[in-house]
C-alpha cells in the first residue's frame, strides 16, 4: 500500500504531460503511485505511457466523461493513504509531496493540506506571481461565508483518503467541482498549508478559469447550494459572496482584454456589495479596467509585462 496516490486526469495533454510526471517521479517522498486517467484522449497518450517503465506509474482508459469524472476514477482505484491530485499541464516541486504527507502524519485533524502556488506561463515560465494564504485550522465558517476555499488550485492540495469515504466523491454535475469538494472537506475537517511555492500553475489560453459565463454559473450554483441550508440569521453574508465572485470574474476577463465584461462584472460587484468600493482589491481591479480601456491590450500588457519582470526579479532574490 503505497503512502501516497498521485491521480493526473489528461485529456489531449500530451503537450504537457510528460514534464508533468517528471516532476512526480523526481520527488523526494517514493512511496508513491501514479495513476493517469486517460479521459478519452487521441493525442496518442496510451503509446507514450506504454514506454513508461517505472512500475508506479499506471494509466487507466476511460471514455470522456470530464475532469470531476477522472479523478472519481482515480479516487475509486486508489490504494493510497493520501490522495494528491495534479493537472496535466502543472508542475510540481520534489518536496511537495513529502511536506505535505509529513503535515498529515502530525496533524490527525488535518483533512487537507494545502501548498502556495506560482504561476508560470505557455512556456514554463515564472511569471513572478504567487498565489499564498495562511489559511489553517478549523476553517469551516470562513469557507462557508465566502463560499469559497482558499486552496490556491486543484494541483495544490493533498487530503487524505478516508475524507471520500466520509463525504463521498466529486460532483460531477457541478463545473466547480473542486471548489465543491473543497467546501465539503472543511464542514469535517481542519485545513493544513505549507507555506512554501510548491507548485507551478501553467496560465495558458485553454485554463478552464478563463470560461467567465461557465463560472458564474457553478458558482452560482454553490452559492445557492450552500446558503439554502445555512441559518437566517447569517444569510446577508450570500450578497458578499456574490461580490467576490464579480471580481473574480472581472479579473478573469481582464486575462481575456475583455474590458467591457471586466467593467460589466465589475459593476455587479459593486451592486451586490456596495462595501467593496472601499476594499482594495475593488481599487486596484478598477485601475486594471481602466488601463487596460484606455492603452488597449498592447499598452496593458507592456505595464503587465513589467510588473512581473519586477515581480520576477523579487521573487528570485526572495528564494
Amino acid at each position: 500500500m503505497p503512502k501516497v496516490t498521485v491521480i493526473i486526469p489528461a485529456y489531449n495533454a500530451m503537450k504537457y504531460l510528460p514534464k508533468t510526471v517528471e516532476s512526480v517521479l523526481n520527488q523526494t517522498l517514493t512511496d508513491f503511485e501514479v495513476l493517469i486517467i486517460n479521459d478519452g484522449s487521441s493525442d496518442g497518450i496510451v503509446e507514450w505511457a506504454s514506454q513508461i517503465t517505472d512500475l508506479r506509474v499506471r494509466l487507466i482508459s476511460q471514455e470522456n466523461q470530464g475532469t470531476a469524472a477522472a479523478r472519481n476514477t482515480g479516487i475509486v482505484e486508489s490504494q493510497g493513504e493520501y490522495i494528491a491530485f495534479l493537472d496535466a499541464d502543472d508542475i510540481w516541486e520534489p518536496t511537495k509531496l513529502e511536506k505535505q504527507a509529513q503535515c498529515l502524519d502530525n496533524n490527525p485533524l488535518v483533512g487537507l493540506v494545502d501548498a502556495w502556488t506560482a504561476f508560470i506561463d505557455e512556456n514554463g515560465k515564472l511569471t513572478g506571481l504567487v498565489m499564498k494564504h495562511e489559511t489553517e485550522g478549523d476553517v469551516y465558517k470562513e469557507v462557508v461565508e465566502t463560499c469559497d476555499s482558499s486552496v490556491c488550485c486543484g494541483s495544490s492540495p493533498m487530503i487524505r483518503r478516508s475524507c471520500f469515504d466520509t463525504l463521498g466523491l466529486f460532483d460531477r454535475e457541478s463545473y466547480i467541482e473542486d471548489v465543491d469538494m473543497w467546501i465539503r472537506i472543511a464542514t469535517r475537517y481542519h485545513y493544513g498549508v505549507v507555506k512554501e511555492p510548491l507548485v507551478k500553475y501553467r496560465m495558458h489560453p485553454n485554463n478552464k478559469s478563463k470560461d467567465c459565463e461557465s463560472m458564474l454559473r457553478g458558482f452560482r450554483q454553490l452559492i445557492e447550494k450552500i446558503y439554502s441550508s445555512l441559518p437566517t440569521e447569517i444569510l446577508y453574508l450570500r450578497a458578499r459572496s456574490y461580490g467576490r465572485l464579480y471580481i473574480f470574474l472581472a479579473w478573469r476577463s481582464i486575462d481575456t482584454q475583455d474590458y467591457q465584461q471586466a467593467f460589466h462584472y465589475s459593476r455587479q460587484a459593486f451592486a451586490m456589495y456596495p462595501q467593496l468600493i472601499f476594499r482594495p482589491c475593488f481599487t486596484r481591479l478598477n485601475i486594471a479596467i481602466a488601463v487596460l480601456w484606455l492603452l488597449g491590450p498592447n499598452g496593458y500588457d507592456r505595464i503587465r509585462s513589467f510588473n512581473r519582470n519586477l515581480r520576477r526579479r523579487l521573487f528570485a532574490r526572495a528564494t
